[in-house]
């Protein structure tokens, strides 16, 4: 098949989809049918990995293409570095103004902004580069008014409240119908705006807000999977075991791991009791199935607007979710499902459909878009294009670990830095997971060391095992290479003499 001449891309994201929720690698619950279909015609990466969490850090590294201990947004609410360039700046230069349907929980760069400054009161920015066309942040204002427009929410009412129940049954659906929820409303203006755009070569990124909490979501999908169906959750036999693995875990296990309210009620999965963990999970995977749905909505989309060969799509998460596992919600920790997520590319013009195996990470998006847009990719980016593996090749040399970071510290409470004797800078782990091992190293706590072999549930650590020293070893020394060699390096192969600049490429 020959390359077009336009080029236009479909980004999508999730929130909070966990890799191994899928029903193409065989999961007992989830319904995907829609992205089982497209990775059937695509390339998937069976290996992918979020960078950071949660959804600020990990959407900093999508849109940036650097990984946390460069691009520094630590946590949602820390600034981003105006001094960043960002997949959106970038892709300007081909012709097209990304427009953004969603959110991308950017906290600007407050230097230089008046002190009140609306855009300072929120970490619910828009990245630099998108154009807002429905921006999905703080209150969800675009929904909230349509849903006032069609009479269905009151005045002055917020959107909040049509999460509550009807006649207060504690596992009922949402209030809204399945039509009219924020997920179908998303669709709907993304695809009115891709059908206005005419021949003019375009960019939609559009950003899901399921299925993180609320756990409470219209029929049918609110009722979709049997909770007889989900499987329980990975974790030791209490949550005192849990906790005897590492300092940072006991800590997290004694507070409340996330602000996950269903119903009027904050639920705690250390007090729940199984029927409600099994029923909460299979409202989870009931709100994939919506997001999957609306997914297919998107892709039939391109297909009717006969520009199926002309777009890159891509279908990602920014982080994972626990629900339950490890005694916990929320994405926080080292576990893989908080970073492995699903990712299904499609390279007009690329290779048959196939699985890729090896690591890929998040900060590989950012070049993959660029290189489709033919715009020269930033020397910041820590990620490379996955154009190689897209194209049907295999490339001669690729990484051996996926990557990711975790940063814990509190800037507005100093809560763990209290509790664990910390430093703010000190509250970092960084993760180092190989086919079958997991290194995680702490800047001022204990390393972990987990033989995923014998352990895929990550529940045993083997960091202080006589007959893992080796190892340990390897792994740390691989994990100080890898951060030696990403350090920020933007002006470093640049040398200025008689001649004038010289600028070596790699």
């Amino acid at each position: 098949m020959t390359q077009p001449e336009r080029r236009n891309v479909l980004f999508i994201t999730a929130d909070q989809w966990r890799g191994d929720a899928l029903g193409c690698t065989g999961h007992p619950a989830v319904r995907t049918p829609r992205f089982d279909a497209f990775a059937a015609e695509s390339v998937r990466f069976a290996r992918h990995y979020s960078n950071a969490s949660p959804c600020g850090p990990s959407r900093a590294s999508i849109l940036t293409g650097l990984v946390l201990h460069n691009h520094r947004s630590v946590r949602n609410g820390v600034p981003l570095d105006r001094r960043h360039t960002t997949v959106a700046v970038e892709a300007r230069k081909a012709g097209v103004a990304p427009a953004l349907f969603g959110y991308t929980d950017t906290a600007p760069d407050p230097r230089g902004l008046p002190p009140l400054d609306p855009a300072l009161f929120s970490y619910e920015g828009i990245a630099p580069g998108f154009d807002p066309v429905c921006p999905m942040i703080d209150s969800a204002d675009p929904w909230g008014d349509d849903l006032r427009r069609r009479g269905f929410l009151p005045a002055g009412a917020p959107v909040s409240g049509l999460y509550a129940p009807p006649d207060g049954d504690p596992h009922g659906p949402a209030r809204f119908p399945a039509d009219l929820s924020e997920t179908a409303f998303l669709t709907d203006r993304a695809l009115s705006w891709m059908a206005g755009q005419g021949n003019r070569p375009w960019f939609a990124h559009v950003s899901y807000l399921r299925p993180h909490p609320p756990w409470i979501g219209p029929e049918p999908w609110h009722g979709l999977i049997s909770p007889s169906t989900t499987p329980p959750p990975i974790r030791a036999a209490t949550p005192a075991d849990e906790g005897a693995v590492h300092p940072w875990l006991a800590w997290r296990l004694s507070t409340f791991p996330g602000k996950h309210w269903v119903h009027g009620r904050k639920l705690d999965p250390k007090t729940m009791g199984d029927d409600d963990l099994r029923w909460l999970r299979a409202v989870y995977y009931g709100l994939i199935a919506e997001v999957d749905h609306h997914i297919g909505r998107l892709l039939d989309g391109v297909r009717a607007l006969g520009q199926w060969d002309e777009t890159l799509i891509i279908v990602t998460s920014d982080h994972g979710e626990l629900i339950g596992d490890h005694w916990m919600f929320g994405k926080e920790g080292w576990f893989d499902p908080c970073f492995h997520v699903p990712l299904a590319i499609r390279w007009p013009g690329g290779a048959e459909a196939r699985t890729v195996d090896r690591f890929t990470e998040h900060i590989d998006l950012m070049p993959t878009i660029l290189d489709w847009l033919r715009v020269p990719i930033p020397r910041q980016c820590d990620g490379v294009s996955l154009r190689p593996w897209l194209e049907g090749h295999v490339p001669p040399v690729w990484r051996r670990h996926a990557h990711f970071a975790y940063d814990f510290r509190d800037v507005a409470t100093a809560t763990p830095e209290h509790a664990l004797h910390q430093q703010p800078d000190q509250c970092t782990m960084t993760v180092l997971r190989g086919e079958t091992t997991k290194y995680v190293h702490f800047t001022a706590l204990p390393p972990l060391f987990f033989d995923l072999a014998d352990d895929p549930g990550e529940l045993r650590d083997r960091s202080r095992d006589p007959a893992y020293q080796g190892q340990v070893l390897e792994h740390a020394q691989a994990l100080l290479s890898w951060r030696l060699e990403h350090d920020e390096r933007t002006l470093t192969n640049m040398w200025l003499g008689r001649q004038g600049v010289v600028v070596r490429e790699e």
